[in-house]
């Protein structure tokens, strides 16, 4: 598997997404082939898509406020979350812990890393839609059947820093079901499953890193998955509560919905 990083020009609200990663692959010498996957990152998609929002236009609520002091975020940013956030958990300074199209994430996925001043970056509306748009776009206008791939920084719990995750796929299959298959012992595999659309969205986030590099794109070649004409989001790629060892261990045996619901807390 080979990948290369793709620089472009600060996208801004309502650019030609498209257009723009084209026009760099050109200039970086790189030519898209069929099988090729395009990893692109959930903050250009939802600038382009005009995702963003001022904070100073936000009137935060009496919750928000409270929510606010608690984990020392911007009133604003609080009301923000609250509205984006299908569930709010707890958190620490400067990070809310909330359920976000099937989720667990970070203030809702909202960042103003790399945003205008005084606004913040929603994640898209739907980056399933975003990487079928991307990808149909892509292959009327080069021929190249090639997948892409939506990306967004994620957390991996009592690890320290990012890793990549995947909020949406188009083009291949996100997980391989390793269950039935034998080790290398003759072992048969019972609970294992392959996240192999995270697995390729931490090795481009690698590339992309998180800071000033404008490395919004990572093109890869030859990467070991199984592609299709599917199209696939973080719905998909769900475990579900009660399979997961996290979610399970802390939430007990209640159904899903009320897991939710008591894992809240009661003064936020």
């Amino acid at each position: 598997m080979r990948l290369h990083a793709v620089k472009t020009k600060v996208v801004s609200i309502g650019d030609d997404l498209v257009k723009i990663i084209l026009a760099s692959l050109n200039e970086q010498g790189l030519q898209l082939e069929d099988n090729d996957v395009l990893a692109v990152t959930s903050k250009v998609v939802a600038i382009a898509e005009e995702r963003l929002v001022k904070l100073s236009s936000v009137k935060p609520s009496d919750r928000a406020k409270r929510i606010a002091k608690k984990f020392s975020l911007q009133p604003e940013l609080a009301e923000l979350i609250l509205y984006e956030a299908g569930e709010i958990y707890g958190g620490v300074e400067k990070a809310v812990l909330t359920l976000k199209n099937k989720v667990l994430t970070a203030n809702a996925g909202i960042d103003n890393k790399n945003a205008p001043k005084d606004y913040v970056v929603l994640w898209p509306g739907n980056p399933k839609k975003s990487a079928e748009r991307i990808r149909e776009e892509i292959r009327r206008k080069t021929g190249a059947k090639i997948a892409v791939l939506v990306v967004d920084s994620g957390l991996v719990p009592l690890r320290k820093g990012t890793v990549g995750l995947a909020l949406a796929v188009a083009g291949f299959k996100p997980v391989k079901d390793c269950r039935g298959e034998l080790d290398i012992y003759g072992k048969l595999l019972a609970i294992t499953q392959h996240a192999i659309a995270d697995d390729l969205a931490s090795a481009a986030h690698l590339l992309m890193s998180e800071a000033a590099e404008k490395t919004p794109v990572v093109l890869v070649k030859d990467a070991p998955v199984e592609f299709d004409d599917g199209a696939y989001d973080s719905a998909e790629m769900m475990m579900p509560f009660k399979e997961c060892i996290f979610t399970s261990t802390f939430l007990g045996d209640a159904d899903d919905s009320k897991k939710a619901q008591d894992l809240r807390s009661s003064k936020l």
